[in-house]
């Protein structure tokens, strides 16, 4: 990512204002005004078993699955065909059939993304099963999945595929109406595989289990929940029926993810009000010229709709000041970010605070400040969803820990371990999926003030910017 080139030779030109403090020092200041509720927290309040024993949770014992939008740093695979990351989405054909979107990345042996189908084609093999839940071991179904150049293609930095999965019949006979797809793609060469999971509803009265976001051209799902102001897009279905959908936009700035130490009660939900209204008909393409958080239903008493995050035009990079100084949240005493919201020129206030960090030390302040908000747009990119990535509790640990070294889940809850880090023994966050009516896939963080011992050092090495990559 190339994070502002303006503010970066601004680096250049200021001094070091603050002196050094020590690492205990900073990594005190650093959260003391969010800790210090949490310090004061009984004993009764807490989890019994700490963070880094917390057992993973397993799929039947088989190899553990890669959540589709959690890219995981395992062991790097030299001088093989790999897939590096896989993101899907299903949308229902009739009731007895879906139709599964797949976006994929993945590698050449010499490390370079692969752009031509053909060479996908040619590297890998596709199968899947279907179970009727994470916890059964029932085969529903299986199949090969026959890849050609009708099904894979090339759209968005992203490798697509598409197929069609039916609806299983149980051996006795009860009908299905959900199951688990798990989609394994291997390395023909070497036999490395990768494997998604995704949970599949038949029958189901979900708009966005029918309807979803294409691309201006309706050719191509797309696998998130936020476009551009300005944007041509398309809300359809598979078979490109034409309905109204009404739409509500919502004007509020959420909160961003409190410390993962702060086990204090949740405040109470802020209502949010509608700020205006329009129309739309499905499979034919419109334009939303404003910011703000959308939500589609087929009628105004509808329980459930599409949810879309309408950003500014470079999201999910981010690139004006008012809008850097936000997310160094996680990373700043509670001083320095009230200096930073009050500052008159907030553009040399942020080149400031950087370079004040990092003892004047303008290469390195550049290189972490790089470093930063690539972890910044990749969280946006990976975790929106009715708020900005960089806001949700998993992106605040992808920026501030990078991504997990491994990654489980069942139907209730998503586990990342970190095994890999220096100086840190294992370490798990545990997610655990909360309902919402915007989108299907949100997750809040379990919160352990047993975190601080790993929490600090790590935000610490940011501060003095031993983290540049």
């Amino acid at each position: 990512m190339r994070i502002l080139s303006a503010l970066l030779l601004s680096l250049f030109v200021l001094a070091c204002s603050t002196s050094k403090k020590t690492q205990q020092d900073r990594a005190t200041a650093a959260y003391e005004a969010r800790t210090e509720a949490r310090r004061n927290s009984t004993q009764s309040d807490r989890p019994a078993a700490p963070p880094a024993t917390a057992a993973p949770i397993k799929l039947n014992d088989r190899p553990a699955v890669t959540p589709s939008s959690t890219p995981t740093a395992g062991p790097k695979q030299v001088g093989d065909w790999v897939v590096t990351s896989i993101k899907g989405k299903f949308l229902a054909i009739d009731t007895s059939s879906v139709r599964v979107f797949m976006n994929l990345t993945a590698k050449t042996p010499k490390g370079e993304p692969i752009v031509n189908p053909t060479d996908f084609i040619e590297h890998f093999q596709i199968a899947y099963v279907m179970y009727p839940d994470y916890n059964n071991r029932e085969r529903l179904g299986y199949g090969n999945i026959q890849l050609t150049t009708q099904n894979v293609g090339y759209e968005n930095d992203y490798l697509t595929l598409t197929f069609d999965v039916k609806r299983p019949v149980a051996s006795d006979k009860k009908d299905i109406t959900t199951a688990v797809l798990l989609t394994e793609i291997t390395e023909t060469n070497n036999g490395a595989k990768a494997r998604n999971d995704l949970t599949l509803r038949f029958k189901s009265p979900k708009l966005s289990d029918q309807y979803s976001l294409f691309d201006k051209n309706g050719k191509q799902p797309q696998l998130r929940n936020y476009v551009n102001a300005g944007d041509t897009v398309i809300i359809r279905d598979v078979n490109g029926t034409s309905k109204p959908l009404f739409g509500f936009r919502y004007r509020h700035d959420f909160e961003a993810a409190s410390s993962p130490m702060n086990t204090s009660p949740k405040p109470a939900a802020r209502s949010l009000n509608v700020d205006s209204t329009l129309t739309i008909t499905t499979n034919q393409p419109f334009i939303i010229p404003r910011e703000g958080l959308y939500y589609f239903v087929e009628d105004t008493t509808a329980e459930s709709g599409i949810g879309l995050v309408v950003a500014d035009k470079r999201f999910p990079k981010m690139t004006r000041p008012e809008k850097l100084i936000k997310p160094v949240l996680y990373m700043s005493t509670s001083s320095e970010i009230g200096e930073l919201n009050q500052a008159q020129d907030v553009k040399k206030a942020f080149d400031r605070y950087w370079l004040s960090l990092m003892s004047g030390n303008e290469e390195v302040a550049r290189k972490t400040l790089k470093a930063y908000f690539d972890r910044v747009e990749e969280a946006n990119r990976l975790f929106t969803s009715y708020k900005e990535g960089w806001k949700t509790d998993k992106g605040m640990i992808y920026i501030v820990l990078g991504a997990p070294d491994r990654v489980q889940r069942n139907r209730e809850r998503e586990v990342w371990v970190y095994n890999r880090r220096a100086n840190v023994s294992e370490v798990n966050f545990t997610f655990t999926k909360k309902p919402n009516q915007f989108v299907e896939d949100h997750y809040e963080l379990v919160r352990y003030i047993e975190y601080q011992p790993i929490w600090y050092p790590i935000v610490e090495a940011w501060r003095t910017g031993a983290i540049r990559e």
